[in-house]
């Protein structure tokens, strides 16, 4: 089955109350390992960029929380869902 398919599924109401509930768990696990796969390869100091609101900013890691990371851009700070963030090379 395709994400095409289980979101037109979803859209249908093929699915019963239960069976929605499950698959909600399911994505907080799974978005849950991510990010704490994402900030297990983070330190302080790295270079990050990532996407708010259309724009993509760059910037450097500043602190690892346990559900965010906060990150210096040239506009101000901001505290970003690991999973959010994308390594820049130097």
């Amino acid at each position: 089955m395709t994400i095409d398919q289980i979101n037109a599924a979803i859209v249908a109401g093929k699915f019963s109350d239960s069976d929605l509930n499950s698959i909600v768990e399911s994505l907080r696990y799974a978005r849950g390992r991510l990010n704490r796969r994402v900030k297990s390869q983070l330190s302080v100091g790295d270079n990050v960029n990532f996407t708010h609101k259309g724009y993509t900013y760059t910037g450097h890691v500043t602190k690892i929380a346990v559900k965010n990371v906060t990150v210096r851009t040239v506009q101000g700070l901001f505290r970003v869902p690991a999973a959010m963030l994308t390594v820049v090379e130097d």
